[in-house]
C-alpha cells in the first residue's frame, strides 16, 4: 500500500481534491493537510511519518514543511506539483492535473 499525502495552504480545495481522487485507487491510501494555522486540517508529525510520498501544490508549501519538520523529511520524497490556488474542490481541470502529475511520479519515480 502506497501512502500519499497532499498538501496545500488551507486544506480546502486542492489537497482535499488530491485525497479524494487518489484514495479510490487500488493500492493507494491518501490523506490531505494544510500548512496554514487556519487550515481545516493542519499538517502534523504523524502525517509526515505516515506518508510514503508527499505532494505539495506550490514550492512555498515544501519550504514551510521543510522548515517545520526538517528531520522527518530527510528520507521522504516531496514533489512540487506547481498547481496554483485558482481551483475549487473537485474542479475537473484540477482533477486532471492531479491525476496526470501524480500518475507520472508513481510510474517513473520522478
Amino acid at each position: 500500500m502506497t501512502k500519499l499525502l497532499f498538501v496545500c495552504s488551507r486544506n480546502q480545495w486542492r489537497s482535499p481534491t488530491g485525497e479524494q481522487v487518489w484514495r479510490r485507487q487500488p493500492g493507494i491510501q491518501a490523506r490531505s493537510a494544510g500548512t496554514s494555522p487556519n487550515a481545516r486540517r493542519k499538517i502534523s508529525e504523524a502525517d509526515i511519518r505516515w506518508a510514503d510520498i508527499i505532494f505539495v501544490m506550490e514550492s512555498k508549501h515544501k519550504q514551510r514543511i521543510m522548515a517545520e519538520f526538517p528531520r522527518l523529511l530527510e528520507n521522504k520524497r516531496v514533489h512540487v506539483l506547481d498547481i496554483p490556488d485558482e481551483y475549487q474542490y473537485m474542479d475537473p481541470e484540477l482533477v486532471d492535473q492531479l491525476t496526470d502529475a501524480v500518475a507520472h511520479v508513481l510510474q517513473t519515480g520522478v
